[in-house]
């Protein structure tokens, strides 16, 4: 991404990504919107898909690993009695198979066996890369690859009903974890095969879809309001770790940070990461970046915001 083109933009968008796109289209689409000269999204968002995607602007993305690396929270429909190749409605149907007849206490027995820490082997039409390339290009080119499962964990799966061939799911998730290979795994153990039919996202980190926003309400801000409209739905860079302590540092000990020096700040937590902010002026502060606690108590700068 060349740099000098487009407008300076800091701020993180929680963007209501719509369906049929990915989540790199609605990413650019909301780029040329801002005309941000530098953008990217934390964690992609199958096609089908649709739901909270945190896309970050100018200095967010130095933040941007942190809610890659958050935990997740979904609505699910799934199809029993069909299997396709990509464990989505997207993809070629495989097989075909009878639904046994269900039952909430049947069904209850066997998401039991979803709960808690679980192994997943992610799917041939995920956006994992091995020796550089996604599966998904490799799937596309009738191609397939082993892959080692990984752990991931489910907090909750809550049933919110249920039809003679469809499930109602509530997933609460760590990183990493694939709802279509939930999904799979639900249709073998049924033995009738089963894909995801709908999936919103409705949480990322810290942001629900409450404060999100679609492409065509940020269109109408535009259009209306042009860029003051659109910025002023921008969440702050501090957003990102907004769970984290916060710690503040007078304008003295900011200007040692600022220079890559561990400072000593009364009060500090004595372990973990910290959110950094610094006094400006009589009654302000202004986001630093964040850091580290120390062995000693003393606070490291590990991703710091350009301040001029």
């Amino acid at each position: 991404m060349r740099r000098g083109k487009g407008r300076e933009v800091n701020g993180i968008l929680i963007l209501d990504k719509p369906a049929g796109i990915t989540s790199n289209a609605a990413l650019q689409q909301a780029k040329r919107l801002y005309s941000a000269a530098k953008a990217g999204h934390t964690g992609s968002l199958d096609p089908i898909a649709t739901g909270v995607l945190p896309l970050c602007f100018g200095e967010a993305t130095k933040f941007s690993q942190f809610l890659l690396e958050a935990d997740k929270r979904y609505r699910a429909t799934v199809k029993l009695g069909v299997a396709t190749a990509s464990g989505d409605a997207d993809g070629e149907i495989l097989t075909t198979a009878p639904v046994p007849a269900l039952s909430e206490s049947a069904l209850e027995s066997m998401l039991d066996g979803f709960r808690g820490v679980i192994e997943q082997t992610p799917s041939m039409y995920s956006a994992i890369k091995i020796d550089g390339q996604p599966l998904y290009k490799l799937a596309r080119q009738g191609l397939e690859v082993e892959r080692k499962s990984r752990e991931v964990t489910i907090y909750e799966l809550i049933l919110h009903g249920f039809t003679v061939d469809e499930l109602d799911l509530e997933i609460a998730c760590s990183k990493g974890t694939y709802i279509r290979s939930m999904a799979e795994d639900m249709g073998r153990v049924l033995g009738c095969g089963a894909h995801v039919s709908r999936l919103r996202r409705t949480a990322s980190g810290p942001f629900e879809i409450g404060r999100a926003h679609t492409l065509d309400a940020l269109r109408e801000l535009k259009a209306t309001g042009d860029f003051p409209a659109l910025d002023a739905v921008l969440e702050p860079a501090s957003s990102a770790v907004q769970h984290w302590p916060e710690v503040k540092l007078t304008e003295l000990t900011a200007s040692y940070l600022k220079q890559g020096q561990a400072v000593q700040i009364p009060h500090a937590p004595t372990a973990g990461w910290v959110r950094i902010f610094s006094e400006s002026g009589e009654t302000g502060t202004d986001f630093l970046g964040v850091g580290e606690i120390l062995e000693d108590g003393r606070v490291a700068p590990r991703r710091l915001v350009a301040t001029r």
